[in-house]
């Protein structure tokens, strides 16, 4: 495996990422660049490579007066690219109700500062989901207009249909299937989807994918309530459509333990599975499907085991190859690791955006 920072600015808290290999066999990464990870002036960038090992400077996708992140790529056949953005709108209280020490005092209060300016509040209606489009492969983006929020994306059906599927926008423990259509992708909602109801788990993130035959999975992330990265229920669970994302079977739980999911149909017909470790070892891991209902611990292949702490993930996977994949993804700095996720130094350890080339195995 080969491990590669792919954007490291030295003051930049860089998270999020999505991947999409385009038509011509180069790569677009969409991520999040902002000072913290809950900072109110988050911007959405795109990277650029022809070969995934020399990247060109980031442009801006979108960089609203809010905080937009929650970075989701989506190609289509047409060779248009989509960004899908959440711009989150902060507030006064949402920043004195974070846990003790969260952040230091004074980048607390000049965060409130910020949110509290007459340009910040007067920004309010941009909150929710945007949809940007690039005619170019990533090179220049124009905003498209409202759309569905997605971590990492939607997928293009097989008959032309495009779906994603969202959570920021719909009921809480619910998610949103929307379905988009036309050439200016007019966004209209086909299912609100209700995950099992667990004691203790809440379900969000979702990814699709749409196998050969035409069914289509979906995966989510269980989360433990309260919050907690390290808990054992925190795996992934799967369900699928034979109707375009109209209709759900139940869903399952996977043996998969990380968060979230980032689905990939690979050349072969089989899906794979990428998704963070927030718990020692911390890093990266990915797993391989025949059917994408059926997933086995055994088959997982650990692509970084080397963090030393949990903030960190989100891997999204391309094939640039048969059977060659390039996962991104973000982790810390190893060097002079921070004793939490948080600690009142300035000069701590932030994310970079890395990239990691590997084989899969038969």
């Amino acid at each position: 495996m080969n491990h590669k920072k792919i954007y490291s600015p030295r003051r930049e808290y860089c998270a999020w990422p999505s991947i999409m290999r385009l038509a011509d066999g180069s790569l677009a990464v969409h991520f999040c660049s902002t000072e913290e990870h809950l900072g109110p002036t988050g911007k959405a960038l795109c990277l650029r490579s022809r070969d995934g090992v020399n990247w060109e400077p980031p442009v801006t996708v979108r960089d609203s007066p809010l905080d937009d992140r929650d970075c989701g790529l989506t190609g289509l056949r047409d060779g248009r690219l989509l960004a899908h953005v959440y711009s989150n709108f902060w507030t006064l209280n949402a920043y004195h109700g974070l846990p003790y020490q969260a952040y230091r005092a004074d980048v607390l209060n000049r965060w409130i500062a910020h949110v509290e300016t007459p340009a910040y509040r007067g920004a309010k209606a941009e909150q929710g989901g945007w949809c940007c489009v690039s005619q170019d492969g990533g090179r220049t983006w124009a905003l498209e207009g409202r759309g569905p929020d997605s971590v990492h994306g939607g997928v293009e059906l097989a008959d032309g249909g495009v779906l994603v599927a969202s959570y920021r926008d719909a009921a809480p423990g619910t998610c949103n299937i929307w379905e988009g259509s036309g050439k200016t992708l007019q966004w209209k909602r086909i299912c609100r989807y209700e995950p099992p109801r667990v004691s203790g788990l809440g379900f969000g993130e979702p990814h699709l994918a749409q196998l050969p035959s035409g069914r289509v999975i979906m995966m989510l992330r269980a989360c433990a309530s309260p919050y907690d990265d390290t808990d054992g229920r925190n795996g992934m669970w799967v369900t699928y459509s034979d109707d375009a994302g109209r209709t759900w079977a139940e869903a399952k739980e996977t043996p998969l333990w990380g968060c979230p999911p980032h689905l990939l149909l690979l050349s072969d017909g089989r899906l794979l599975c990428s998704y963070g470790h927030r718990r020692r070892p911390f890093g990266q891991r990915a797993c391989v499907s025949r059917d994408g209902l059926n997933w086995r611990v055994e088959d997982e292949v650990v692509l970084r085991a080397d963090a030393n702490l949990g903030d960190l993930g989100y891997p999204a996977s391309a094939e640039i190859a048969p059977g060659k994949i390039l996962t991104v993804y973000y982790q810390p700095e190893a060097e002079n690791p921070p004793a939490c996720m948080k600690p009142p130094d300035p000069e701590r350890c932030l994310p970079a955006i890395w990239a990691t080339t590997w084989e899969l195995r038969d």
